[in-house]
C-alpha cells in the first residue's frame, strides 16, 4: 500500500490480511487473494479439505451501520456465487467436490486489533 491509498483500501488490506491469517490457522489453505473477472472480486479463495471456499471479508472501526457481516447482501451473495463459478471454470485443476460462501467480518478496535466474526457457508 501506498502512504497515498485511501485509509478505506487500507483498512480493507489489512482486514484481508487478518481474515487470511485466521483462516489458515483453522487449517484452511490460500489459493487466491483478490481475484478479478468481469464480473467483480472475490476476497479470498481458499480450500478447506475439498471444498473451495470463496470469502468476502468486511472490515469496519465501527458498527455505527450494523456488524461488518451485515454489509453482506443477498444480491452480494448472488454476485459471490456467480464469481465462484467464473473462477472454478478458471481453475479446474483444483478438483474441489464442493463449493462454500463464508463471510468474515472483521471490526478494528481504537488499539489496532480485529474482533473476526467468521460465518461459513453463508446464504445456502
Amino acid at each position: 500500500m501506498t502512504e497515498e491509498a485511501p485509509a478505506r483500501v487500507v483498512l480493507g488490506a489489512a482486514g484481508e490480511d487478518v481474515a487470511e491469517r485466521f483462516l489458515t490457522r483453522r487449517g484452511m489453505v490460500l489459493l487466491d487473494r483478490n481475484w478479478r473477472c468481469r464480473e467483480g472480486e472475490i476476497d479470498l479463495v481458499m480450500r478447506d479439505g475439498d471444498v473451495v471456499v470463496v470469502c468476502e471479508v468486511k472490515t469496519r472501526r465501527s458498527t455505527s451501520f450494523g456488524v461488518p457481516v451485515e454489509a453482506v447482501t443477498r444480491a452480494k451473495l448472488a454476485r459471490l456465487r456467480r464469481l465462484a463459478g467464473c473462477w472454478l471454470r478458471e481453475h479446474p485443476a483444483v478438483g474441489a467436490r464442493g463449493v462454500r460462501l463464508d463471510v468474515v467480518g472483521l471490526l478494528r478496535g481504537p488499539d489496532g486489533t480485529f474482533a473476526v466474526d467468521h460465518r461459513p457457508g453463508v446464504g445456502q
